[in-house]
């Protein structure tokens, strides 16, 4: 056993029947499991946030497979890595089956050059490419890429998929069963709990733990709460501000203003906030809620959402927490309307779509009297000079008469 590798390292399952999780894809009666068993795989790229399992999947199909096996990370790797693959893979001595598989870490880092590299072969089947990555590859791979592959996302670890994760790592030779670890399952729930889905941190967390606590008398390594906490990263939500979490919790942040509910939209807020979200960027996000999904129920959220962006950007962080939370929440408890949003949306349909005629000649401008002789400005009655400031005249041009787009029921 090499000690300087790490825990989550050596604990890696060497087969399906020992991967643990992701049952929605692996499940014995499902499509990858069965390709995997039969070693009849097309190529993948699988995403999902770290720790979840997507380099053990691949560990497992690199020693189930009958065909080479090669890997390289995105980072570190270029096109000359890539072809020298090709090329060992095409020479009949060295690969008689004249295929191989190829895992390809951190795929979303491989520039547009380099991904064209590997298109032809993954077309003609010389390589079987297996991407891994934490970003959507629908933005990040290439499109050809992706239209020759399967796609398969993978999801946070459940607690339970950690915690037996934990106790195979507690009992393994090769983890940490050379140890007389004295842990309870209750104190493990609470390590699998606090690694967010995330059962790399769960196992770092453990193996510190257990090498930086002293022996007993017994010869025992007695791991508690106490320990644990200490030895645990702090817990954080997943978020890229500049990936496809970034997009997820945003979405999530207005959806819970639109749909009324303030501590959903305070969670979402918090989340992007601790994930280094750009402040002005949340509260414009406020304003244009307010008038989307607000509007005429409350034109007052626009204004509260206004002066909190303007608020935010002369205050900063962290204070600026406390504005963004409370128009935030004001938006969320208000009243919805989409009327007006509606209703410029079904103007800017017909504009673009259809003949809309022209301006009624009496509410054209007439900055010069002798215009009038054109018959700009005749007839135009000013409402003001009528009871209630108000009186009956023709507004839109004549193709357009009746058309409605500011529709109350829509309020």
């Amino acid at each position: 056993m090499d000690t300087n590798q790490p825990l989550a390292y050596r604990v890696r399952p060497k087969n399906l029947d020992e991967y643990v999780g992701q049952e929605h894809i692996l499940g014995k009666d499902k499509i990858l499991y069965r390709t995997i068993k039969a070693d009849r795989l097309s190529s993948l790229i699988l995403f999902g946030p770290p720790g979840c399992g997507k380099t053990s999947l691949a560990q497992v199909i690199s020693e189930t497979t009958k065909y080479k096996f090669y890997k390289m990370n995105a980072v570190t790797a270029g096109v000359a890595d890539i072809k020298n693959v090709i090329e060992e893979t095409k020479n009949f001595m060295l690969n008689p089956s004249g295929k191989s598989i190829l895992f390809i870490d951190e795929i979303h880092r491989f520039n547009k050059l380099q991904q064209d590299a590997l298109l032809p072969f993954v077309e003609n089947g010389t390589i079987i490419l297996i991407g891994a990555t934490t970003e959507n590859p629908y933005f990040e791979v290439n499109k050809a890429l992706i239209s020759r592959s399967m796609v398969v996302k993978l999801e946070p670890l459940s607690e339970e998929d950690i915690f037996k994760i934990l106790k195979m790592a507690l009992i393994k030779k090769e983890g940490l069963g050379e140890y007389s670890v004295q842990i309870t399952d209750d104190t493990l729930h609470k390590l699998s709990n606090i690694s967010g889905g995330d059962v790399r941190t769960a196992l770092n967390a453990l193996e510190i733990a257990v090498l930086t606590t002293k022996m007993n008398e017994n010869g025992e390594i007695v791991i508690d709460d106490e320990v644990i906490k200490n030895c645990v990263q702090t817990r954080k939500a997943v978020f890229d501000k500049n990936g496809d979490s970034h997009y997820d919790n945003i979405s999530a942040f207005i959806k819970s203003m639109r749909g009324s509910d303030a501590d959903a939209a305070i969670f979402y807020l918090a989340r992007a906030l601790n994930g280094g979200e750009d402040p002005m960027f949340l509260a414009r996000r406020i304003v244009i809620c307010a008038s989307e999904d607000v509007g005429m129920a409350n034109p007052q959220a626009l204004v509260v959402a206004t002066s909190a962006m303007q608020a935010v950007n002369m205050v900063g962080m962290p204070e600026a927490r406390i504005i963004l939370a409370e128009a935030a929440v004001y938006v969320a408890t208000s009243k919805k309307s989409n009327a007006s949003y509606l209703a410029i949306n079904r103007a800017l349909e017909d504009v673009q779509n259809k003949d809309t005629g022209t301006i009624p000649m009496h509410i054209r401008n007439a900055p010069v009297e002798q215009m009038k002789n054109f018959g700009y400005s005749n007839g135009y009655l000013y409402p003001h000079d009528f009871p209630g400031h108000y009186v009956e005249q023709q507004y839109l041009p004549d193709k357009m008469l009746g058309t409605k787009y500011y529709i109350l029921d829509d309020v």
